[in-house]
């Protein structure tokens, strides 16, 4: 059985349907016959938990214990906007207020030059929720959807609990870490026609991204083969391109094709996580769909979170917001500055997001895999990274993932504190 708390052994792979005609499930987690009553959990419960958040519950943990802590794990802001004065607040609508479906639509037309119907937005419980819904709302059990590997967990764990056949798709620096035509044509023959593809741009962990030809490409190749394209969007702003220069925010999948699905999030640009708000850009066929299962799942998003969202799109909040993401920037400068020294392996470009992921090379020789690795750094250094296991069930145990969103000084420190752990008698 795997050990409890965080830097576990990765999971055994998983079935491609809770149950069924494609193969009997792994037991789940507390089997019937151990189980009060008889009653144990569900198949489709028997997905990894997120590696990350575990992490993160132990870093609490220690600090707690009066340990010095620095943390470059979770995906998280370290500033984030004060909540001012909030007024009671009921239910809203399902798909979220109108005030605030037109704003998000004004910020389309801000960023990207697209004028969006703001009836095709569909606020939701974080990219969480949107995430939920719209995979409900867009595939049925056993269709088969895309993804990238190395890639963000919860999109694997989400669609799988949902009785969805997840193809992930191997990707390398060749493809810089992106999936192409030629890489789902392979799927494709491989595994047999897909109903869905889901791409991220900047992705996490590798925070690398889709120019627009590369996009357009894979939404070429999605309208001819009848594929449902996915767009995870919620890094869009956190870029390094040069400020001001074509696409420096990111490319939104909308701007391409109408029938795109974007998924957005006020918890990364905007440092608004704990807020629980996202957002779908939906096809016109969606919306019916996503608005019934928004009404039953969750009644409506949180309304405080959506009053406090209305100010996110004004010029003094995007300049705000812009100052971080240039502390983002230097936090980064210093990680690809100490690369040589860090001595690891191939890394992946580093585009957007708030991420480094790297190979670790030589330094597997020393503490053989990733796990290893990350619970040495942390008894050793006090230092918090991520293995590579949530994101790659492949080839994880050698990579890590640091997220510089904590800032430079936690950066700085953690850096020297590596290179100290890392040398020689260390």
């Amino acid at each position: 059985m795997a050990a409890r708390g965080p830097f576990k052994t990765p999971p055994p792979s998983l079935p491609p349907h809770p149950a069924g005609a494609q193969g009997e499930a792994a037991e789940p987690p507390s089997s019937a016959a151990d189980a009060p009553h008889g009653l144990g959990a569900s198949r489709r419960s028997v997905i990894p938990a997120f590696e990350v958040m575990q992490i993160t519950g132990e870093v609490e943990r220690r600090r707690a214990e009066g340990r010095d802590i620095v943390s470059l794990c979770a995906g998280e802001p370290s500033a984030r906007p004060a909540p001012g004065m909030l007024k009671p607040a009921g239910y809203t609508s399902p798909l979220g207020t109108a005030p605030l479906r037109e704003a998000i639509a004004g910020h389309y037309a801000n960023w990207y030059g697209v004028s969006i119907d703001p009836a095709r937005v569909a606020v939701t419980t974080g990219s969480s929720g949107a995430f939920q819904l719209v995979f409900l709302a867009a595939f049925d059990p056993g269709d088969r959807v895309a993804l990238a590997s190395p890639g963000y967990p919860a999109y694997r764990n989400i669609l799988r609990s949902l009785g969805v056949d997840v193809i992930e798709i191997p990707t390398g620096s060749e493809t810089r870490y992106q999936p192409t035509p030629a890489l789902l044509d392979a799927a494709v023959e491989a595994h047999g026609p897909l109903a869905g593809l889901i791409v991220a741009s900047p992705a996490n962990p590798t925070g690398s991204m889709l120019s627009r030809a590369e996009l357009s490409a894979l939404v070429e190749w999605c309208a001819e083969q009848r594929v449902r394209l996915i767009s995870d969007e919620i890094y869009h702003g956190i870029t390094y391109a040069e400020a001001g220069g074509p696409d420096a925010r990111g490319v939104s999948a909308v701007e391409l094709d109408p029938e795109a699905i974007a998924i957005n999030s006020f918890s990364k640009y905007w440092g608004m996580t704990g807020w629980r708000l996202g957002w779908a850009v939906l096809p016109e066929s969606l919306i019916a769909p996503m608005e019934a299962l928004a009404s039953n799942f969750a009644l409506s998003p949180p309304a405080p979170a959506q009053e406090l969202a209305l100010g996110a799109f004004s010029e003094e909040r995007y300049a705000e917001r812009d100052a971080v993401v240039a502390g983002f920037a230097r936090a980064r400068a210093l990680i690809l500055d100490a690369e040589p020294a860090l001595r690891w392996g191939e890394s992946a470009p580093s585009d957007g997001a708030f991420y480094f992921y790297a190979d670790l090379g030589p330094q597997l020789e020393r503490f053989g895999d990733s796990l290893g690795y990350a619970r040495a750094l942390l008894d050793g250094a006090d230092v918090a990274v991520v293995p590579g296991v949530d994101f790659d069930p492949m080839h994880g145990t050698r990579t890590v993932r640091l997220s510089y969103a904590a800032g430079e000084a936690a950066v700085e420190e953690a850096l020297s504190r590596i290179l100290r752990f890392q040398a020689p008698g260390g």
